[in-house]
């Protein structure tokens, strides 16, 4: 079994800065990526970033030059980096690993930015 725990939201300013963080515990093998997405209130989830095992990175494109997702893999820790964030950017994100065909979710972190 896989647990994901996200930490590090909070409330910034348009053009701020935020530094997500979701730690990994449990079986980790065979996994395929780890992804970020986030849900607006009245809105569907929808995907943020992704890496893969190979350290491959996929992007939304309307996140895509500001956010940055990144491993440590001795601390079984994934990163996004949300710079230069704007109001439409508010939302829960959520981190999920991808591992042989399961997918494992973490409780989310909530994320505002205030114009």
């Amino acid at each position: 079994q896989v647990q994901l725990v996200e930490s590090g939201g909070g409330l910034v300013q348009t053009g701020g800065s935020l530094r997500l963080s979701c730690v990994v515990s449990g079986t980790t093998v065979r996994v395929i990526s780890i992804g970020w997405f986030r849900q607006a209130p009245g809105k569907q989830r929808e995907l943020v970033a992704t890496i893969t095992s190979g350290g491959s990175t996929n992007y939304a494109d309307s996140v895509k030059g500001r956010f940055t997702i990144s491993r440590d893999n001795a601390k079984n820790t994934v990163y996004l980096q949300m710079n230069s964030l704007k109001p439409e950017d508010t939302a829960v994100y959520y981190c999920r690993l991808r591992r042989g065909f399961s997918d494992y979710w973490g409780q989310g972190t909530q994320v505002t930015v205030s114009s």
